[in-house]
């Protein structure tokens, strides 16, 4: 039997089932899933990226203490996640790059290093809007790495009368050096530069 024998309803029909199947397919998930290895540690991280409040997960696991799940509220997406030893103390840390939803994408970091492999103490990174000096020209657009013994964040700046979408100034990078603080790890700028 060729195509041509078959009764115009039973084709039909068949089209019909084809893109129902089509449609009843889970779409791909946006979500973010990484694991990440350094010094002996683990770190899997996880995080829906659905809306604007997402739940992120960050599951260690090599810990010499209890390798419990840290789970926190976050606004925005999570866009990546890095390991590092910034402080080269042989116990690595866990950065994790979160970008608020809307035009500006403002940038915002979760980070916490391992204490002797024993357990995780978070790492602070000062709010950028208290920085007068280094917060003038900034409208977002923060792109976050690790690199050269530092935690790298670099963004656009804008004049005065640029659109949040068309920035003309240059570009400005924060490298932060990790320090010991008092009651955890703080994120203290150590170098500026424009280009």
């Amino acid at each position: 039997m060729n195509i041509q024998q078959i009764p115009l309803l039973t084709l039909i029909t068949i089209a019909a089932c084809t893109l129902v199947s089509l449609a009843e397919e889970p779409a791909p998930e946006k979500g973010f899933d990484k694991k990440l290895s350094l010094q002996g540690l683990t770190f899997h991280v996880k995080c829906p990226n659905q809306g604007s409040l997402n739940k992120l997960t960050i599951t260690p696991a090599g810990l010499e203490g209890e390798n419990n799940a840290i789970v926190i509220e976050v606004d925005g997406s999570v866009t990546d996640a890095e390991v590092g030893d910034l402080d080269a103390n042989g116990f690595p840390e866990i950065y994790v790059y979160v970008s608020l939803d809307g035009s500006g994408s403002y940038g915002s970091l979760v980070a916490y290093a391992a204490n002797q492999k024993k357990s995780l103490t978070e790492i602070f990174l000062p709010d950028l809007g208290e920085d007068k000096a280094n917060s003038k020209g900034y409208m977002g657009h923060d792109q976050f790495a690790v690199g050269e013994g530092s935690l790298l964040r670099r963004f656009p700046l804008y004049k005065l009368g640029d659109s949040n979408a068309k920035p003309t100034g240059k570009t400005r990078q924060l490298q932060y050096k990790l320090m010991a603080g008092e009651a955890g790890w703080l994120l203290k700028i150590d170098k500026v530069i424009e280009y």
